[in-house]
């Protein structure tokens, strides 16, 4: 098989930083995104030679279009993307909350979403190519004025129209829903809940499903 390439945004923590060493343990080349270029330095130079590290802003139009075509230039095509960078609420509510913090989550949690789509479909559609989304639980129920969770709904509403839209050429969309995860997206540890490692293999197990196989959302809940 031919070596297969993934951008993942969010790259530099958690479920992105998890999923780029399950990927490259399975033998994907991974380009990774992020603002933070220490944590991204540190993560390529785990990872290898198979990893590019690719520092920008995900909200930034142009820094994913940059990203992804240095990816390409330098790995010579892509085959998939996640679309992963996400943040919730320090102060939620509509009355208690503050609108500037719900602009920068819209921005990240639905606007850097939809630039990773569009950065990366034109390439997607050479090789039926395979987008993946962190969705999350509070996108698939009501949560008593969770604008956080609104967000997530969208994530998932885009996820299920982009897999009607790509079938069209054989390409594939996921959604990956995580409950809670025990990562640094929460400012204090949250033992006994899902792991990054689990949601990385969930999104390795999506990719490296049979061509005839759509899979299009896993549901993962912590057990504890």
């Amino acid at each position: 098989m031919a070596d297969r390439i993934l951008f993942i945004t969010g790259a530099s923590s958690g479920i992105g930083a998890a999923t780029a060493r399950a990927a490259v343990a399975a033998g994907w080349h991974v380009g990774l995104m992020a603002r933070s270029e220490d944590k991204l330095a540190a993560l390529a130079e785990e990872l290898g030679d198979r990893a590019l590290a690719l520092p920008g802003d995900a909200t930034d139009l142009g820094a994913q279009e940059a990203a992804v075509a240095k990816l390409v230039a330098a790995k010579g095509g892509l085959d998939a993307a996640f679309a992963n960078a996400g943040t919730g609420l320090d102060t939620p509510g509509t009355e208690a909350g503050d609108p500037e913090e719900w602009r920068r989550m819209i921005d990240l949690n639905i606007m850097a979403l939809l630039y990773t789509a569009r950065v990366a479909l034109p390439e997607l559609k050479r090789r039926k190519g395979h987008l993946v989304l962190t969705g999350s639980a509070a996108g698939k129920r009501h949560i008593a004025g969770s604008i956080y969770g609104a967000t997530k709904w969208f994530v998932h509403g885009y996820a299920g129209n982009m897999s009607e839209e790509m079938r069209e050429w054989g390409g594939r969309c996921t959604v990956i829903a995580p409950g809670m995860v025990d990562t640094p997206f929460f400012s204090e540890p949250k033992p006994g809940k899902i792991r990054p490692e689990d949601i990385a293999r969930a999104v390795v197990f999506a990719l490296e499903q049979s061509e005839t196989a759509d899979l299009r959302e896993m549901f993962i809940m912590p057990t504890g």
